[in-house]
């Protein structure tokens, strides 16, 4: 009873954050796993992304009903992402679990810092780069595969950072590419997914679901720039914490 407990409590902040941020549910949903649920590294990577799809799926009609999904900029990033993903899903089962979690860390902690250093981008029309958009696409997707994460906490920093995305935007716009590459990470662990306790992901689901509609309502109460600083800030302590475990 009490691995529910914790498995709806931690989908309830997950579903938070991936409903406020569009973002930050699977860089949380995997040390929620392994440090409070007792997930192998490997089971925790790949329920995080069945939890993940789901729920950023039903985030994601939420911020369309908001206008706040830019498809063409999404689907070209998404899209574009979705081969190193499989390919990154690949090799992920030839690296150390230590090695995974190490990288996790760095990455995210990167990503975290460009986030905070970057300055958001002004409200209005913006103008993407097919080629940028692609290119940025295909690095997310490979880390997607090899982290096991929907590529959230990336994506937000590479529309934002790299293709010039307002912030409100890319919340949304991240969710369409969030849903479709862990799809198609998914895809190359389909022979793991079975072995996942449902007894405790499904709970761990349905909180999560409900709590990204708690999470879209808050984000339409902040504003642009303070939903980027706390992303990159609950980003980076997290990084923070994953990298010292993996080290000590």
């Amino acid at each position: 009873m009490s691995a529910v407990i914790l498995a709806l409590a931690a989908g309830a902040v997950i579903g938070l954050a991936l409903g406020a941020l569009g973002g930050g549910g699977s860089v949380l949903a995997v040390p929620a796993l392994i440090y409070l649920l007792g997930f192998s590294p490997v089971g925790a990577t790949t329920a995080s992304l069945v939890i993940v799809t789901l729920t950023s799926a039903t985030a994601l009609v939420a911020h369309t009903r908001d206008g706040h999904v830019r498809w063409r900029t999404g689907l070209l990033f998404a899209v574009a992402g979705i081969g190193p993903a499989m390919l990154g899903a690949a090799l992920a089962a030839r690296i150390p679990a230590a090695v995974l979690t190490a990288a996790f860390a760095v990455v995210a902690g990167a990503a975290a810092l460009r986030m905070l250093r970057s300055r958001p981008t002004a409200e209005g029309a913006v103008t993407v780069r097919p080629g940028r958009a692609a290119a940025a696409g295909a690095g997310l997707g490979a880390v997607t595969g090899v982290l096991g994460v929907g590529g959230g906490f990336l994506a937000v920093p590479a529309l934002v950072g790299v293709l010039g995305m307002r912030m409100r935007n890319a919340v949304g716009t991240s969710l369409l590419v969030i849903t479709v590459n862990s799809l198609a990470a998914l895809s190359m662990r389909a022979g793991t997914v079975e072995g996942l306790d449902w007894a405790v992901v499904g709970p761990f689901i349905g909180a999560a679901i409900l709590g990204a509609w708690d999470g879209k309502r808050l984000s339409a109460k902040v504003s642009g720039p303070t939903l980027q600083r706390i992303f990159a800030l609950v980003l980076l302590a997290v990084a923070v914490f994953m990298l010292i475990d993996a080290l000590l």
